[in-house]
């Protein structure tokens, strides 16, 4: 009987490879950004599989979740002392591509003057949590930047990712007719 690839038993002591072999803590700087990336990307999946999700954004999450993928693997990699490698795949038409569907979601949804709270439908409460799992993303990985060579566009694309997923938010609670919940300041 073959041994199962899923597990191999390099990673029993805390470890695990980069791309290109070597071995780092499973806790450091590094592994939390990409792991982050990851852990996003897994909450995006659960936005793309209700099933009220339209087809239009569930292109557009897909299309994010793929350069998530990239971007993850950019992080994974050891950046040579001393270069600047551009992050995976990821170019300034990407984040004019993000605008976009910021500015065609706010277009629709009407616009507000007072902080919106998370939560009214269920798909704009997973939303929500996209968002905030993609700030602590952005957070990892400046933490990541503080210690070796990141490419800003990364930053900028995360950025606005959260940007639009505050707005999407805000859309599936317009299409769905359900009232954003507001913040009422505690005296």
């Amino acid at each position: 009987m073959t041994k199962s690839r899923l597990y191999t038993g390099t990673g029993d002591a805390g470890t695990t490879s980069l791309v290109g072999g070597t071995r780092v803590k499973k806790n450091s700087v590094r592994l939390e950004a990409y792991g982050t990336l990851d852990e996003f990307s897994s909450t995006l999946g659960c936005v793309l599989s209700d099933p009220e999700c339209t087809e239009e954004v569930k292109g557009q999450l897909l299309s994010v979740q793929n350069m998530l993928f990239n971007l993850g693997g950019y992080l994974a990699s050891e950046i040579p002392e001393g270069t600047q490698p551009p992050a995976w795949g990821l170019t300034e038409a990407h984040i004019s591509q993000l605008e976009q569907w910021v500015d065609a979601l706010d277009e629709q949804t009407p616009k507000v003057q007072v902080f919106v709270l998370p939560g009214g439908c269920m798909l704009s409460a997973r939303t929500h949590v996209c968002r905030t799992v993609c700030r602590r993303a952005e957070r990892r990985i400046l933490d990541l930047a503080d210690e070796a060579y990141v490419d800003p566009a990364l930053l900028r694309y995360l950025n606005r990712l959260s940007d639009y997923l505050f707005i999407l938010a805000r859309y599936f609670n317009f299409i769905k007719g359900v009232d954003e919940i507001v913040w009422h300041k505690q005296d």
